[in-house]
C-alpha cells in the first residue's frame, strides 16, 4: 500500500487516521471521547466487496479502564509521544486535537478495499496494484464536526474542490504538492474519508441501497456477534479469510513463491475475527476463527489437563504446554508431502538423523503421544550460575519402551562426543546425567512415574523436577492471574513471567542497556500468557493477556 493510501487526515476530513494512530495513547494518558458508534451501525457504509474492516471504539466506559495500569515512567512516556504526535501531525495545519478532534468523533471503522477494477492494469511484481482504503468516522457532535471542516478549508495552501454524486457531496482537498483526499458526509452522521474518489462513490451506492458489509454472508454474523471481551478498544473481521489471503498473495512479489497446496490449506480458514479489550487483569486479545472441520481433524487437535504444571515449581520463568506432540507431528508429515519445499527439508533432517541411528518419525516423535510441558527455571547453581536458569521438558507416553530405547540411543551418541554418562539417584528417582569435566550436569533425564519422562537442562533442573516442589508453579499467584481466566478445556499454555524475566536478564547482563522506551513498558507488564481451544469442531480460537501492574496512583 503506497504513503498517499495511509494519509487520511490534514489537510481534509481525515479524523480516521488520527483516531487509529495516536487513539491508545490520547486515551491512556487524557481520557476519553465518550459514546461512539458500534461496528454493525459503521460497516452499513462500507461496501460488501470490503476484504476486512478494523474498528476502533471511543466508548469512554472502555478506554478508561486503561488508566488503572501503568508505572509513571510508562505515562510520562505515553505523554511526550502524544505531545510529539500532536506537533508533528497537526501544529503545522494549526489544528489541536483537544479542541478541533476530539469533540465531535464517534467510533472508527477503517475497511481494505480490492484494487480498483476501473484502473488501467499497470501492476509488475515490483509494483503490484494497491489496495484502496475507506474509512468512515462517526460524527457525536454536527457542530463540532462542522466547525473542524470549516477551520480545515481555512488553512494555507488547501484547496477544495466539490462535485455532485447521487446527491451528495464528494469534497476533494490538498494541500500543496500532496496526494488529493476525498470525503463526504453521509445522513449528518458519518464522514467517510479515502485517497480515491472510486471509494467515496463505492460508500455512497452503499448508503443509498448496495449491498453493504454489514449484510454480507459471514460478516453479518461476525459482527453482530462481536468479540466476546469486556471494554473492547479495537476489532477485526475477516468474513472471508480465504479471498483475502488470495487477493495478498496475488499483490504480492513473492506470489510464485506460494505453492497452491500451501494456498489451499490457508483457504480451509473460512473467516476470522480478533480484538483487543481491556478488563481487571490488563489487555487482553481474542481470536476467533471459523474453519472447515476437516483442518482440525488434520491437526489432530487435542485438550491437555494441565496436570504436568504441578511438577514445575514456582521459580519457573516461562513455560510452553499441550498435549498429543505425536499426532500433531503425524499431520504436519502428511501434510507437507503436497508442499514440495517443506518435504525435501523434513526428507534430508530424516536422512541426516539417520547417520546417527535415529528415526526422526519413530524415535524423536513417534512415543511423544501424550501431554507435554517445558519451561524454563530460575537457578544460580552449578554450570547454570551464569545465565541464571535452565529448562526440563516433560513427556506423557503410553510407549515407555520406545522412550527408553531412544534416550539410550542419545546417550550413547553423548559417549562418543567424550561426555560422561552417568547414573544418579534423586529422591529415590533414577536419573541419568551427561556430565561436563570440572563442570557439572549438562543434561539430565529419567522417569517421573511409569509414564512420565523428563529431560533437564541444567544438574540443579533435574533435582527440581525429580523433587515435587512445596509451591508448585500452578499454585503460584503470578501464574494464576495470567492463566486461570482462559477457556477450558484448552490445548495447553503459554506463559511468560516478565517482571521475574526481565529482572534476571539484567543482573546477568543478557540485555545490555535498555532504552526507556522498552524499560518503561517492560517494567508496565507483570506476565504474559495465550492458551487455544476448539469451542466446537468447526471454531478455533486463541486468546492472549498481557497481565499488567495497577497503578500507583
Amino acid at each position: 500500500m503506497s504513503a498517499k493510501k495511509s494519509k487520511l487526515l490534514i489537510p481534509a476530513l481525515a479524523a480516521g487516521v488520527v483516531v487509529a494512530s495516536g487513539v491508545a495513547a490520547y486515551f491512556y494518558f487524557r481520557g476519553s471521547f465518550g459514546d461512539g458508534a458500534s461496528p454493525l451501525a459503521s460497516a452499513k457504509i462500507v461496501p460488501d466487496e470490503a476484504l476486512m474492516t478494523s474498528f476502533i471504539s471511543t466508548d469512554s466506559q472502555a478506554w478508561s479502564q486503561l488508566q488503572k495500569f501503568g508505572t509513571q515512567e510508562a505515562r510520562d512516556l505515553i505523554a511526550k509521544n502524544l505531545q510529539d504526535f500532536n506537533q508533528q501531525a497537526l501544529t503545522e495545519s494549526n489544528i489541536d486535537f483537544e479542541k478541533d478532534i476530539k469533540p465531535w468523533v464517534g467510533g472508527v471503522m477503517v475497511a481494505i478495499l480490492p484494487p480498483n477494477p476501473t484502473k488501467p492494469a499497470q501492476a509488475t511484481p515490483a509494483a503490484p496494484e494497491e489496495f484502496d482504503v475507506l474509512a468512515v468516522v462517526k460524527i457525536k457532535d454536527k457542530i463540532g464536526a462542522l466547525n473542524f471542516l470549516n477551520k480545515l478549508k481555512a488553512q494555507k495552501d488547501v484547496k477544495t474542490q466539490e462535485t455532485d454524486y447521487k446527491g451528495l457531496k464528494i469534497t476533494q482537498s490538498s494541500q500543496g504538492a500532496s496526494e488529493p483526499t476525498y470525503s463526504t458526509v453521509i445522513n449528518n452522521d458519518y464522514v467517510a474519508i479515502a485517497p480515491t474518489k472510486q471509494a467515496i462513490e463505492k460508500a455512497i451506492d452503499t448508503f443509498k441501497g448496495e449491498p453493504s458489509f454489514a449484510s454480507k454472508e459471514g460478516a453479518s454474523s461476525l459482527l453482530a456477534k462481536g468479540i466476546d471481551l469486556k471494554n473492547p478498544l479495537a476489532q477485526v473481521y475477516l468474513p472471508d479469510y480465504g479471498s483475502l489471503v488470495e487477493q495478498l498473495i496475488k499483490n504480492s512479489p513473492e506470489a510464485a513463491q506460494v505453492p497452491p497446496e500451501a494456498l489451499a490449506q490457508l483457504k480451509q480458514v473460512k473467516a476470522l475475527a480478533a480484538g483487543i479489550g481491556v478488563d481487571d487483569a490488563g489487555l487482553r486479545m481474542k481470536a476467533i476463527a471459523d474453519v472447515d472441520p476437516q483442518l482440525l481433524k488434520n491437526y489432530q487437535y487435542q485438550t491437555s489437563s494441565g496436570k504436568l504444571l504441578e511438577v514445575f515449581p514456582a521459580q519457573t520463568i516461562a513455560l510452553v504446554s499441550g498435549a498429543g506432540i505425536s499426532k500433531s507431528w503425524n499431520a504436519f508429515s502428511e501434510q507437507v508431502k503436497s508442499i514440495p519445499q517443506l518435504n525435501i527439508g523434513l526428507d534430508l533432517a530424516r536422512v541426516q538423523l539417520q547417520s546417527y541411528n535415529l528415526d526422526l518419525d519413530k524415535d524423536i516423535f513417534g512415543w511423544m503421544d501424550g501431554e507435554f510441558a517445558f519451561g524454563a527455571i530460575a537457578s544460580e547453581q552449578g554450570m547454570l550460575a551464569p545465565v541464571g536458569f535452565g529448562g526440563a521438558l516433560i513427556i506423557d507416553t503410553s510407549d515407555r519402551p520406545t522412550a527408553e530405547a531412544a534416550l539410550n540411543k542419545l546417550d550413547n551418541i553423548a559417549k562418543t562426543a567424550y561426555i560422561n554418562v552417568a547414573p544418579r539417584e534423586v529422591s529415590g528417582k533414577a536419573v541419568t546425567e551427561w556430565q561436563v569435566p570440572n563442570q557439572g550436569a549438562l543434561i539430565g533425564h529419567g522417569w517421573l512415574d511409569n509414564d512420565t519422562v523428563f529431560v533437564a537442562f541444567g544438574g540443579p533442573i533435574a533435582d527440581a523436577i525429580a523433587n515435587k516442589p512445596t509451591q508448585p508453579l500452578n499454585n503460584s499467584d503470578n501464574f494464576k492471574s495470567v492463566v486461570s481466566s482462559f477457556p477450558k478445556p484448552n490445548s495447553g499454555y503459554f506463559y511468560l513471567d516478565v517482571e521475574k524475566t526481565v529482572a534476571l536478564l539484567t543482573a546477568k547482563g543478557q540485555v545490555g542497556t535498555m532504552p526507556p522506551e522498552t524499560k518503561a513498558v517492560l517494567d508496565s507488564i507483570r506476565g504474559i500468557g495465550m492458551s487455544a481451544s476448539n469451542p466446537n469442531d468447526s471454531t478455533s480460537q486463541v486468546e492472549m493477556l498481557f497481565a499488567l501492574k495497577q497503578s500507583q496512583q
